[in-house]
């Protein structure tokens, strides 16, 4: 049994018979020159109403045109400003770099001023071995530039360590904290003798090296007393610096003593290097002539 649909009633009529009532009002309230008490009550209730509404959606509208421009402004600004941070830190970056260079100018002067009577060559680091300190490491200097093997390596006004290796333009630093490594040095304050090792181990525990054989009979020999290099050394130039005493302990044998060094040269941060270019083999021959 089919039903019958029922019949809707055309919506374009229902906009016609929309669009007549909203002239005929307006006809009225020409005609009556809004005085009508009729006309009065159609206005309050259906035109000033949509009026209103209107005017809200026009400034709402308006506000928020206002609002995308605003925004637009600050986006704009924002970029703006964010382009000036941007170069101001790249002025300050380089500021920070040539600061940072002029310091180690200063220093690498300084030394020079201090071992003014040995010929050096600057150098800068350009390689190391793997871990955190520069125990072996490569600089930009060789033989082109008058390195050879055995020439002292300063920094930091005191010992980096010895020329193992060199090529043409590069040379290989073995540095006093590397394990390999032993130094004939002397308590300057007692000038009694002493052996300082490298010991990669302690300066991963403790950021010190070790000596040994300190032959102080009268112990006078204190903490905070500073290691040179000693005269006696085959490799080493005399009264170099090495570092400082932090620890002292007598032996087993009740005639030497032990301890630690704090050394003078940052072995975590070395860029830049002086070789001397001299060798104290050459010096002991020269002397002996």
């Amino acid at each position: 049994m089919n039903r019958k649909k029922k019949k809707k009633f055309p919506a374009k009529y229902i906009l016609l018979i929309m669009t007549i009532f909203c002239l005929v009002i307006i006809g009225c309230s020409v005609k009556l020159s809004f005085s009508g008490t009729a006309a009065n009550t159609v206005i309050g209730y259906v035109i000033i109403p949509m009026q209103k509404g209107i005017n809200q959606v026009g400034t709402l509208l308006s506000d928020m045109r206002d609002n995308f421009v605003s925004k637009q402004e600050l986006q704009e600004e924002n970029e703006s400003l964010k382009e000036q941070v941007a170069s101001l830190q790249e002025e300050l970056n380089q500021v920070q770099i040539d600061q940072e260079e002029l310091e180690q100018l200063q220093e690498l002067y300084d030394m020079d001023q201090t071992w003014s009577d040995y010929d050096k060559v600057a150098a800068s680091v350009i390689g190391k071995d793997t871990g955190n300190w520069f125990s072996t490491f490569l600089i930009d200097k060789g033989t082109n530039d008058g390195v050879i093997e055995g020439m002292n390596v300063i920094a930091d006004g005191g010992l980096v360590g010895i020329v193992t290796d060199v090529g043409p333009n590069y040379s290989t630093i073995r540095s006093i904290i590397d394990d390999s490594s032993n130094v004939s040095c002397k308590d300057l304050s007692t000038g009694d003798l002493m052996i300082v090792s490298g010991d990669l181990q302690s300066m991963n525990e403790r950021g010190l090296i070790t000596f040994s054989g300190l032959n102080d009979t009268d112990d006078e020999a204190v903490v905070g007393d500073q290691i040179v290099t000693s005269s006696i050394s085959d490799l080493y130039l005399p009264n170099i610096p090495v570092g400082y005493v932090t620890e002292m302990s007598a032996d087993s044998n009740n005639l030497t003593k032990s301890g630690t060094i704090a050394t003078i040269v940052d072995f975590q941060h070395l860029e830049k290097v002086f070789v001397i270019l001299e060798t104290k083999e050459s010096i002991t021959e020269n002397e002996g002539e």
